[in-house]
């Protein structure tokens, strides 16, 4: 069992997104904004959760689906307020016995630490106080207040929240404002929900109200307290990108104090999945998408691109180096300089150092690569395998039109185009004959200069 049953409210429009894909599946740090809040909940310990949506979001209905398999999913029909969209979750929480936490969807900074800060507010999970309060909001203290709710409090209690645009000039003055989880006792949930009206400016029925009657109804209503930083919504571009920044900056503390190194730790990107162990460098202007694991003693080399791929000890990759999803680098190989890699195995001790292509192939142990070489991996309708052995000496500027198999130990000339399989031990060849005229030079230059001296042609 969990210790919370939990509402994400993701039904609102983004418009100022100015975005055709619904704003809460924009990405931050490779993850889609829902999909960081479904995780913060989880990993506080939500029992149940539900996700409210609006119609025809079938790609938000998808996402939740592969994302959280276990939560619910409502439609809200009408847009009329924060609290008509948590009445819409009603068989997530009409017979619950823990406590009901609703959520903003748009906080991709949230942590199970806000989650658990208004539960021991509530005396639920560990470190609660003994006969909690009944409701419990999460607050926080921002440099600019405009735009947010105000907290009116006074000590530990809640009195109230006031919309920004319902506030006077004395409540505006409040710096401490409503941030994105809201917290009640589930009988008190239910007992209130349905008593929220909509008489304010925007005629919409708010949930932050459910404070108002909780103190009316004689209920103890308290607050938490959030950093900013973890409470940081996302209405624009602009926010997304401060979203990200922020994120950025915890995920470059939190491997560096796990023994990376990171030369430049402003111009390195993560994404929110990136493992990588202790000892690994990184050199400056480097970036991680979803899926990359990295064992210790890896050096990545300035200006990489790394997305779905796996890195073993000692492995050396660029500079500019791109390696897509599939890519597997065993250990002590390397990649170096303006290749690419995908969906390839290069094996221990295997070298791609320069100008390479490798797609749907598998290197052999210290087998070489050489520059400008390429697997031909698309016939124009279905991709194809290349199979290098162990030890094999591919020349520069080499296409491998597959499928094919290069054996161990085999050579394959520089300059060759290779349609059929090469033995263990063999060498390799396909060039055009090599053709001399002994003192022709001269007369080629001499035929140029007369060329580039001659009557404009018009």
């Amino acid at each position: 069992m969990g210790t919370m049953t939990t509402i994400i409210l993701a039904a609102g429009d983004g418009t100022r997104m100015r975005s055709s894909l619904p704003k809460l599946l924009h990405p931050v740090a490779g993850l889609p904004i829902i999909g960081h809040v479904l995780g913060a909940a989880r990993n506080a310990g939500s029992g149940r959760m539900g996700v409210v949506v609006a119609p025809d979001q079938e790609h938000m209905r998808n996402l939740v689906g592969e994302l959280a398999p276990e939560a619910e999913i409502f439609e809200q029909h009408q847009r009329l307020g924060t609290a008509h969209a948590a009445l819409m979750a009603r068989p997530l929480w009409e017979d619950s016995d823990d406590p009901v936490v609703v959520v903003y969807g748009d906080h991709p900074l949230l942590r199970a630490r806000n989650f658990m800060a208004v539960l021991e507010r509530l005396g639920e999970g560990e470190g609660g106080a003994e006969g909690g309060a009944d409701v419990c909001i999460l607050g926080f203290e921002p440099d600019d207040p405009a735009g947010y709710g105000r907290l009116v409090v006074r000590g530990d209690r809640l009195l109230d929240i006031v919309e920004h645009k319902d506030a006077s000039q004395s409540q505006l003055a409040i710096g401490l404002c409503n941030a994105c989880i809201l917290a009640f006792r589930a009988g008190v949930f239910r007992q209130l929900i349905e008593r929220v009206d909509n008489v304010n400016a925007q005629s919409e029925y708010y949930l932050p109200d459910l404070v108002r009657l909780a103190n009316e109804a004689g209920y103890e209503v308290t607050y938490a307290i959030a950093d900013a930083s973890d409470v940081a919504g996302v209405n624009s571009r602009a926010q997304l990108a401060h979203a990200e920044a922020l994120f950025q900056e915890r995920l470059r503390l939190q491997h560096m104090q796990n023994g990376v190194t990171l030369r430049d730790p402003s111009t390195t990107y993560f994404s929110f999945d990136t493992k990588i162990a202790r000892d690994v460098t990184i050199e400056p202007n480097v970036v991680f998408g979803p899926g990359v694991r990295i064992l210790e003693g890896a050096l990545i080399r300035a200006f990489s691109h790394i997305e779905g791929a796996r890195i073993a000890r000692g492995v050396t990759v660029g500079p500019f180096a791109r390696l897509r999803p599939g890519a597997v680098l065993e250990k002590d190989s390397r990649v170096g300089n303006f290749c690419e890699v995908k969906n390839a195995l290069l094996d221990e001790g295997a070298k791609v150092n320069h100008l390479s292509y490798i797609g749907d192939a598998s290197v052999g142990r210290s087998a070489n690569i050489g520059a400008g070489t390429i697997t031909c991996n698309y016939d124009g309708f279905s991709k194809h395998h290349t199979d290098i052995g162990s030890g094999a000496s591919i020349g520069s500027n080499t296409s491998l039109v597959a499928p094919v198999r290069v054996g161990a130990n085999a050579i394959v000339g520089a300059g060759s185009t290779i349609v059929r399989d090469v033995e263990d031990d063999e060498l390799a060849l396909s060039r055009v004959a090599q053709t001399a005229k002994k003192d022709y030079a001269p007369r080629l230059r001499a035929r140029a200069a007369s060329k580039k001296s001659g009557p404009e042609k018009r």
